[in-house]
């Protein structure tokens, strides 16, 4: 089901894998959100130049880039844009990683795309920091 108030609300999704990013693509999308899908940050630059999303989501890597390092580059781009990481499990082993996210609202899989839908509501709804 469509939400129409979230019709002015645009995403920019940057995410590497193409079935991983058609995916989200395509839930994002049914939820109502407009989603500028790219696959690295060159095209996520050249989205930013369309328009101003109101969030970026990617994952914690892209490619051969951090998320948290591309997420710092497109906001220096786009500085009302809130940014939400996904990511793998951020446990005790990677509590260096999970600091450097800091700043971020950061989202671990596993999750189901009801769960996905309520924490991107939950980041919109958020004053940016």
């Amino acid at each position: 089901m469509v939400d129409h108030s979230l019709a002015k609300t645009t995403i920019l999704l940057l995410v590497s894998d193409p079935i991983v990013r058609s995916t989200l693509s395509e839930t994002l999308d049914r939820a109502g959100y407009t989603v500028l899908a790219t696959g690295d940050l060159g095209q996520a630059v050249d989205r930013l130049k369309e328009c101003m999303p109101d969030l970026l989501i990617t994952r914690t890597y892209v490619q051969s880039l951090s998320g948290h390092d591309a997420a710092v580059y497109l906001r220096t781009k786009c500085l009302k844009m809130k940014v939400l990481i996904l990511g793998g499990l951020l446990d005790d082993d990677r509590l260096q990683y999970r600091e450097a996210l800091q700043g971020f609202d950061v989202f671990p899989k596993p999750y189901t795309a009801a769960e996905l839908l309520q924490e991107v509501k939950d980041v919109l709804s958020k004053p940016r920091a």
